[in-house]
């Protein structure tokens, strides 16, 4: 009987499957796309996200970030990294870094989505197939995640959405930018030589070309760089009941989702893969709960702070005059963000 199957071959997923051979599990991916993935997503990897890939021996090519720097209303506010460079790395880029190291370890990737999940006794039944555990790292809209119960209503949370392109051109800063406007925020990654990622969070759901306007000085370098296609992902908002049920845990985005705006969504899903994987080899998946509640409640709190906190309009023209005046707790708010889990 395999120790492990992973659902998702994503980057979270991949990650997984590696701290599993690292602990010695027979492990096994699922993932039904073939090949490398591309996604919508802001594409900046936070310091804690570039200590926790290079401790999977995996080391991307991008573009180093020193901080974050908050624009709007003609002012900005920046916060340097205190725990060293993030960087900015196209998601292909990662997704192909993270498979090459999957395929160095062999272990295997198979391409087929996971169907049914039936937990027993000691095992899970895995499409028919047992298997002592299974971590489920499918995604934002996590099948395996109503496969077995876990997903709770969203609420009546006004419900996110993300756009993002690239623009062919040397990137203009060495941080992330933040731009603040009435409809949404749009995020700025520098992720090689010649490529910046702009990605706008917002509940308007209009087309980005659209929203873009609203950004005044961005929308003006768009508008005179070549750009690649848009993609789009949302709602980001999605909730869980809990993150185990019997043997199947939920890791990354499958395990539930506040919001893309302090932009630390996968260095939280890598701090989460270890501590999965360091459950079911101590074959005590309940334990896995805990863990994932500290994991995640510095980050929890301050992103749905900030989120509830700028729902209004007139709030968010606000953000970045008083990121200005206050700069020391501008620092710290980054600070808690960008440290390792």
């Amino acid at each position: 009987m395999r120790d492990l199957v992973v659902a998702g071959g994503g980057p979270v997923g991949l990650a997984t499957a590696l701290h599993a051979a690292r602990a010695g599990l027979d492990v096994e991916v699922r993932e039904p796309r073939a090949g490398v993935v591309d996604k919508a997503c802001g594409e900046g990897l936070m310091p804690g996200a570039v200590a926790a890939l290079a401790d999977l021996g995996v080391d991307p090519p991008g573009v180093d970030l020193l901080g974050i720097r908050y624009r709007g209303g003609g002012t900005e506010a920046r916060a340097d990294f205190r725990a060293g460079p993030g960087r900015g790395v196209r998601r292909t880029t990662l997704h192909a870094a993270l498979r090459d190291a999957v395929a160095a370890a062999g272990i295997p990737v198979v391409e087929r989505r996971v169907r049914t999940v039936e937990n027993a006794a000691d095992h899970v039944l895995v499409d028919s197939e047992p298997v002592r555990h299974l971590v489920a790292a499918d995604g934002l809209h996590s099948a395996v995640r109503r496969l077995t119960g876990l997903e709770a209503p969203r609420g009546r949370t006004p419900r996110r959405y993300g756009q993002r392109l690239h623009l062919v051109a040397p990137p203009w800063s060495s941080h992330v930018e933040v731009h603040w406007s009435a409809v949404g925020e749009a995020y700025v990654t520098p992720v090689a030589p010649d490529l910046v990622g702009v990605a706008v969070l917002t509940t308007d759901r209009r087309p980005l070309a659209a929203l873009l306007p609203f950004f005044g000085e961005l929308a003006e370098r768009v508008a005179t760089a070549e750009a690649g296609p848009v993609r789009g992902a949302g709602p980001l908002r999605q909730r869980t009941r809990a993150r185990v049920a019997g043997r199947v845990l939920l890791v990354g985005d499958a395990a539930g989702y506040v919001d893309a705006l302090t932009g630390e969504g996968l260095a939280l899903g890598l701090a989460q893969a270890e501590a999965a994987v360091a459950a079911v080899a101590a074959d005590r998946p309940a334990s896995y709960e805990r863990t994932w509640r500290r994991l995640t409640r510095r980050h929890d709190l301050l992103t749905a702070g900030l989120l509830t906190a700028t729902r209004p309009a007139p709030v968010r023209t606000r953000i970045v005059p008083a990121a200005r005046r206050l700069p020391w707790a501008f620092d710290w708010a980054v600070d808690q963000l960008a440290r390792p889990a």
